[in-house]
């Protein structure tokens, strides 16, 4: 009887710290608007493993993708909101909200994914994070390669240099940012949600689009194009990031340990991406696209002299522009 008592004593004790353990977790909802098989969407189960295996228990991690919680765009209002906790930042929107950092979006600037870390771990780059951190009240913990951008078209068309994408309706995210790009490159950008991409190449609504290779892939655009023209554009990178009210509530080797899951997650994709970059060429030629190369520096001279020409040159950071071309030399 008398072990009876201990053991059902035990029990209740048990029972009791089930709901005080749980009631310490912190809630991390953390949403992205791309599809189950995109690189990055696959990465945010590598970022809650690392940090689950880091910090057991402290967490309670729920992934969303697809925007499922919240559609492309609106993410970073619910970040801020703090009606979810974690999502990915892309530097167009850092752009929108902090011109002086528009610099980070031009074409042709970043050469590879050492280079976004090397920023971000840079005296400039860590001013760049405060900025954001104080502006657009989110901590930026690391920067996911996604990959080399180029031009994805509906129909097979000649293109060598910028001229001949006039006239062409090419999709964008919808943030400013995104859309001079669009337009940098010659064409008529036409901002259009990631989800109804599809849909849009499929009907005409749009007769382009531009994204990494592997994501094209991961969203099945090529089931509706016809042309993959590889102007190598730009080398685009985007932020884990986990909105202030959060981050302040963790200790020290909390937040160690998160950006330590960020870097695992981030490692993992660029590995994963950069192999899949390799491979699909050949893919999608087998799929019956036309895979062609236009005068890469004619876009190049294009767009960098299209950015440095606008009046969006003149609210970028004085000397950022060399600051990150002297990181990519070193």
């Amino acid at each position: 009887m008398k072990i009876k008592r201990i053991v059902a004593a035990m029990a209740c004790c048990a029972t009791l710290a089930v709901p005080a353990f749980a009631a310490d977790q912190i809630e991390l909802k953390f949403t992205t608007a791309s599809v189950p098989s995109d690189l990055h969407t696959k990465a945010m189960k590598v970022f809650k493993e690392a940090l689950n295996t880091s910090v057991p228990g402290r967490f309670d991690i729920q992934l969303y993708d697809s925007g499922s919680l919240f559609k492309s765009g609106a993410d970073l209002d619910a970040l801020q909101r703090g009606n979810v906790e974690m999502s990915y930042l892309s530097y167009q929107l850092i752009a929108d909200a902090i011109p002086k950092y528009g610099v980070l979006t031009s074409g042709y600037l970043f050469k590879n994914p050492a280079h976004y870390r090397a920023f971000l771990a840079s005296k400039v780059g860590q001013k760049f994070r405060a900025d954001v951190a104080a502006e657009m009240d989110v901590q930026i913990l690391d920067a996911c390669y996604l990959g080399t951008r180029e031009l994805n078209l509906r129909k097979v068309r000649d293109v060598k240099t910028p001229a001949d994408l006039k006239g062409i309706k090419l999709r964008m995210p919808g943030s400013d940012s995104w859309l001079f790009l669009g337009d940098a490159l010659g064409a008529s950008a036409t901002p259009m949600p990631f989800g109804e991409v599809y849909l849009g190449l499929q009907t005409g609504a749009i007769d382009a689009q531009d994204n990494p290779l592997p994501t094209i892939e991961a969203a099945k655009f090529y089931e509706v194009t016809k042309q993959i023209v590889m102007t190598n554009h730009l080398v685009d990178a985007i932020n884990i990031v986990v909105n202030n009210e959060t981050w302040d509530k963790l200790n020290q080797d909390e937040k160690s340990a998160m950006r330590k899951a960020a870097i695992t997650a981030c490692n993992w994709n660029n590995t994963n991406r950069k192999s899949e970059e390799a491979r699909l060429i050949s893919v999608f030629q087998d799929a019956g696209l036309t895979v062609s190369t236009p005068d890469v520096d004619a876009f190049r001279q294009h767009v960098q002299a299209y950015y440095l020409n606008s009046d969006r040159s003149e609210d970028w950071a004085e000397g950022l522009l060399e600051e990150v071309n002297k990181l990519a030399q070193e």
